[in-house]
């Protein structure tokens, strides 16, 4: 068991199914190992949900579901509330557990901590706030109630890398509009959502409220686990992050019963520097936009296209940053870059590495595996790559930095939207009338001026062309959780 979890916090994590308010072993009692990236210890034993088990965690919401839709919005808010209290308090356990399972340093564990916790208290404001209309109709003959409604049961799904901000960005808004929910969490590092979800179980329980209205299935067989649900008439919404692959299968599946979806799906983001920028800013813009979380991020800059006045002086500062980083397991104190999450992302990112340089880049800083234990990659910046290599045009999730000239802002523009995928962007310039336009052109669901981070619970976040469907956050997060009801009176 690794130091940095306290045994108060370990002896009080549950590690089974959450199902119709009670903590249960998977069906014949399966579990599966969830470990540290940083040292490949094991540090817990699942339970390891069976397609049966996701029924029966579907059953809990559905049966759940009528008496939750008529908790007043007002009461639906204040478990959300308390909810986000309480974690708030917990920070420090919380981020450890996040450090453990996910390897990021403990700094960025903690501010993901905040951040997760803020969908909730978001969300407890939004729940009392969903918009309707009552008027005459244009011709006077009748009035018009236009109101909305939980959509009904929802399945969400979320990925490793952000284990509370995923999850509560998911849950927030599906509670607060009267939604009840069957979370799977990711095979990865399923911990830290079963324990946002064992916090708003026991504040349920506390105030007399539904006990199946958060419902979580761990499982290693994440398809044989969720096929059978999305084919079942019960379940009403699908809500994923992860892969655009796999989204396309989960958008197929959920044809049959027109489910209502949202897909939150891969980046490809393009970092542009304009040649009036502030190259000290970018510089820096530039590590936040790529390092968090080691790269593995969906929203992480994955190309640098930089003018070509500007590009060999960017490419050695941004080297020369890189090198002066820590790299090491997330608890260390002064660890800047953790691991990533498997092996196989070490592999992954080393072959597109690998590519780009037999394609003729130049790798200035990294490039390598250190030694020892744990799934490590240093930081790595690349010069002279083509657009057509593997580190131009697929998800990086590493922390890797190709940099790519450019020639003036129209090639910019075309570079940066030559890709399937439309999640963020980033752009650094000094001019108000290269902003304005980089705003309108850019082909992404966010985009980022001179920072390099857009995320916020109180903004919607989501992306365009094959980078998902809906937004989460803000306003907007509720509205995916609700459907409009028009009554002509």
């Amino acid at each position: 068991m690794t130091s940095s979890l306290s045994p108060a916090l370990v002896s009080h994590l549950p590690t089974g199914l959450l199902v119709g308010g009670r903590w249960t072993p998977a069906t014949g009692g399966r579990t599966f190992e969830v470990a540290d990236p940083a040292s490949e210890e094991v540090l817990f034993d699942v339970a390891d949900a069976a397609p049966e088990d996701a029924r029966r965690a579907l059953a809990a919401a559905h049966d759940a579901a009528p008496a939750w839709r008529a908790t007043p919005p007002r009461e639906r808010g204040e478990v959300l509330r308390a909810a986000y209290e309480r974690i708030v308090a917990r920070a420090a356990d919380v981020a450890a557990l996040i450090t453990a399972e996910c390897g990021k340093p403990l700094a960025e564990a903690r501010a993901e901590v905040l951040y997760g916790a803020d969908f909730l208290r978001w969300y407890a404001e939004e729940a009392v706030r969903l918009p309707g209309v009552a008027r005459v109709a244009p011709a006077g003959a009748n009035r018009q109630v236009v109101h909305r409604r939980p959509v009904g049961p929802a399945l969400l799904i979320t990925p490793w890398n952000f284990p509370i901000a995923m999850a509560t960005r998911k849950i927030g808004p599906a509670l607060a509009a009267g939604c009840t929910v069957v979370v799977k969490p990711a095979r990865l590092a399923p911990m830290t959502t079963m324990l946002v979800a064992e916090v708003l179980r026991s504040e349920l329980e506390s105030r007399g409220l539904p006990a199946g209205v958060v419902n979580v299935v761990p499982t290693s067989r994440a398809a044989d686990a969720t096929a059978p649900l999305l084919g079942d008439p019960r379940l009403r919404k699908l809500s994923f992050t992860g892969s655009t692959a796999v989204g396309r299968t989960l958008l197929g599946q959920a044809a049959g019963q027109v489910l209502n979806t949202s897909m939150e799906l891969g980046g490809n983001a393009p970092f542009l520097v304009l040649p009036d920028a502030d190259l000290d800013a970018a510089v820096e813009g530039a590590l936040v936009a790529k390092l968090r979380n080691a790269g593995q991020s969906c929203v992480a800059a994955n190309r640098f296209l930089v003018h070509d006045s500007l590009a060999r002086e960017f490419a050695h500062r941004l080297a020369d940053r890189f090198e002066s980083l820590r790299v090491g397991p997330g608890d260390v104190d002064g660890t800047d870059v953790g691991p990533l999450i498997e092996a196989d992302a070490v592999d992954k990112v080393d072959e597109i590495v690998t590519d780009a340089a037999d394609g003729g880049a130049q790798v200035l800083t990294g490039g390598t595996r250190p030694s020892g234990r744990g799934y490590f990659y240093r930081p790595t910046v690349l010069t002279g790559v083509s657009p057509d290599a593997r580190v131009s045009r697929e998800e990086i999730f590493g922390p890797v930095a190709p940099v790519i000239a450019f020639a003036d802002d129209d090639e910019a523009i075309a570079l940066a939207n030559d890709t399937e995928h439309g999640l963020a962007a980033y752009a650094y310039t000094t001019s108000l009338d290269r902003a304005v336009r980089l705003a309108g052109e850019l082909e992404a669901g966010m985009i980022g001026i001179n920072r390099g981070m857009v995320s916020d619970a109180s903004a919607p976040f989501g992306g365009v062309k094959q980078s998902g469907l809906g937004r989460e956050g803000g306003e907007a997060g509720i509205e995916e959780y609700v459907e409009t009801v028009y009554v002509a009176l």
